[in-house]
Order: C-alpha cells, then structure tokens, then sequence
C-alpha cells in the first residue's frame, strides 16, 4: 500500500518522492490513492491559504492558484487542452480524435480551454471565504473521479501509460472510493454539494467519451480532474 500511496503522489504532484517511486508511475497499486493524494494537494492548499488571509482576495486566489499549478505541475492542464484541441479538430471521428490527443503541440482550443479553466478557477477562489473548504474537496474529488473512471470505464489507448491502472485492485479502490465520499458527508452541505457536482461532470464527460472514444484515455482523465475542480470551485463559489 505505501509503494502505491508513493508511486500515486510522484505521478500526480511535484513533491519529491523517491527515484523508486518515479520509476512506475502508473503501478496498478497506485489507483486506489489517488483520492488520498487529492486529499493531500488539497490539505496543502488549505494550509497555504491561512498566510494570506489578510491579502487581498485577488492577489491571495493568485497565490493559491499559481500554487496548485506548481504543486501539480499542470499535469491535467495538458491532458485538458489535448482534449479541446482532440474533440474540436476531431470533426467526431475517432480516430482523428485519438491522432490529434496524440500530438505534443496545443492548438487555439486547447489553449482557450486552458485559460477559460484557470480563470475560472482563479475568480472562484477570489470569491470564496477564507479557509473555504472547497480548497480540499475540488483536488479530492477530482482526484476520486479518476479513480473511478478506470474502474467503470474502457481504456483505449493500447499501450498508454494508464492502461496499466485498469489491473488496480478493485476492493482497494472502492475502499478509497468511499473514503472520499465519507469525507464529502462529514464537510456538511458543501461536501455534499460539491460530490452532487462531481457526479454531475463525470457522468457527462464519460458519457462524451464513451460515444466519441469507446472509452477513456490519459489525456481525457487529464480533463476530467480539470473540469471536477474548475465545477466544484464554481459552484461552492455560488453557493456562498
């Protein structure tokens, strides 16, 4: 279980972890922890927040935001902006979607979905209250989404980095699965808010992916933790 927990933080953050650790980044064992690394980017997040308290809330959502890009390195940031540029010049054909994902170079959708999330992001954390706890649930369930894409989800991509996840230990998963919605219902109403919008997204965009793909790539996963948080953000923003 600790190789896993290390191998899933290595993958999904930029703390430093072991060479080990980097040498199998998407080790099977790795799936189930992905909710417990959402919960640790979010936990550091929250921590990060308390110094700003008294910046101006601009200048402190910048912070925090230029933080949670660092912390993660913009690893679903690209997944996200393949995306765009894959379901826009993919014209619905699948196999030019998948040619498209496969390209290191950002298009003019890519970049304009990369940039309409942050912004979201940035103007949802201006506008919440100090301390919110949106700051952990939006990495956590959007880490817990991922988790249970490879759980329900085909993966297409023959030879990608994830389909080594699909052979994840199932009850290890569903364990960490539940963990995460434990977690939303002790948060209250906005645990349960933000779990009610994390369904909602992921149900849509595997169900985009499903009729496009057949199933799901890294680079789809990628923008599924990107539309989780931006959703959870926007939405505990409006609620308060």
């Amino acid at each position: 279980m600790m190789r896993g927990l290390l191998a899933a933080v290595g993958f999904l953050t930029r703390l430093p972890m072991p060479a080990w650790a980097l040498q199998h980044p998407a080790a099977p064992s790795s799936l189930a922890c992905y909710p417990l690394v959402g919960l640790l980017i979010g936990g550091l997040l929250w921590g990060a927040s308390w110094p700003l308290s008294a910046a101006p809330p601009l200048l402190a959502a910048a912070l925090v935001l230029a933080a949670w890009v660092g912390l993660t390195g913009g690893l679903h940031l690209d997944g996200l902006a393949d995306s765009a540029d894959a379901w826009a010049g993919g014209l619905g054909d699948r196999e030019r979607t998948l040619a498209i994902m496969k390209d290191p170079r950002s298009g003019p959708m890519g970049v304009t979905a990369v940039v309409i999330v942050l912004l979201l992001k940035f103007a949802a954390l201006a506008s919440l209250p100090a301390h919110s706890a949106a700051l952990w649930l939006s990495p956590l369930l959007a880490r817990t989404a991922l988790t249970a894409a490879f759980m329900v989800t085909p993966y297409v991509r023959s030879g990608g980095l994830g389909s080594a996840l699909k052979a994840a230990p199932r009850l290890a998963c569903a364990a960490g699965l539940g963990f995460a919605l434990l977690l939303c219902a002790l948060a209250g109403w906005p645990g349960m808010a933000a779990m009610a919008v994390a369904l909602v997204v992921f149900g849509g965009w595997r169900r985009a992916c499903l009729r496009r793909l057949g199933g799901i790539t890294g680079d789809t996963c990628g923008a599924l933790a990107e539309l989780t948080e931006a959703a959870v953000l926007v939405v505990l923003a409006l609620a308060a």
